[in-house]
């Protein structure tokens, strides 16, 4: 049997951001995304925070303005942004320097507000941080 949890349950609060890393833990994440089309999303994984100051604010941002998500400029903007994020606490690594990730491009049809898909020291994962609707 899983467990789910819901991240941001009613909008509860602004200034997070975490990467579900894939694995079989028999918890599965959900979250809200696509902005205001509300798409229910969901991971079965491990949590991770992320540390990164107004970055949830920035991908928001990044989103909410952008024209064209399958304009080569956003795509850009977004492998950068999503480049700046550091991972910390990864078990499966001697190296104590917190690792970048990477966008995953194999998966980014599935890329949408508060749900981007990314490549871990551990594997691979969503970036998840709360909708902005």
């Amino acid at each position: 049997m899983s467990r789910r949890i819901v991240l941001d349950p009613e909008g509860s609060g602004t200034g997070w951001l975490c990467v579900i890393v894939a694995a079989s833990t028999g918890v599965v994440y959900e979250v809200q995304g696509g902005g205001h089309a509300c798409v229910p999303y969901a991971q079965e994984g491990y949590l991770i925070p992320l540390f990164a100051p107004d970055a949830d604010s920035d991908l928001k941002r990044l989103f909410t303005e952008a024209e064209d998500a399958h304009d080569p400029a956003f795509r850009d903007r977004l492998r950068t942004a999503v480049a700046d994020l550091r991972l910390y606490g990864s078990a499966n690594r001697d190296d104590t320097w917190p690792a970048r990730l990477a966008l995953d491009e194999s998966r980014l049809a599935e890329a949408d507000e508060a749900w981007i898909p990314v490549l871990t020291p551990d594997g691979p994962g969503i970036v998840v941080w709360e909708n902005s609707d």
